[in-house]
């Protein structure tokens, strides 16, 4: 799949670390490092401008390092970019950690993954078909 991208950052295009990567990186794009406090979430700038193609989205999802290691995370996470939007890629990070965390410019910040998705049609009904599950929601199936 090609996809058109505008970089007016100061790094190089995303790449695929591994043959078999599902997403690449996106790194941040700052003038100087910003300093996240405990519990305290910031817009991020990637200077990336991407046209996916209809029907398609791209999903920002959190890098398990930075997650693991200082409790940073995405916190729309998965965030969704439209195929119509034009704008610049900015990412929503929080700080999950009782530590200050400083972004370094060219930082890798989150994941990019895209995806294929489907527009449903709703078709109204008064009643939906019996399943075994029914109604049965969050831990409904109990511990084992």
């Amino acid at each position: 799949m090609k996809i058109k991208i505008v970089n007016q950052s100061k790094h190089p295009l995303p790449q695929y670390a591994t043959s078999l990567s599902a997403g690449v990186d996106l790194r941040a794009n700052l003038d100087e490092p910003v300093t996240m406090l405990p519990l305290e979430r910031k817009l991020i700038p990637t200077g990336l401008f991407i046209e996916l193609p209809e029907g398609y989205e791209a999903q920002i999802r959190p890098r398990s390092g930075l997650a693991i290691k200082k409790g940073i995370t995405v916190l729309n996470s998965p965030g969704t970019i439209d195929a119509d939007y034009r704008g610049e890629i900015c990412v929503i990070l929080v700080n999950l950690s009782n530590e200050p965390f400083v972004i370094e410019d060219g930082e890798r910040i989150c994941q990019m993954v895209i995806a294929a998705h489907e527009q449903a049609e709703w078709i109204e009904a008064e009643e939906l078909s019996e399943t075994d599950r029914g109604a049965g929601g969050f831990g409904h199936t109990g511990k084992h």
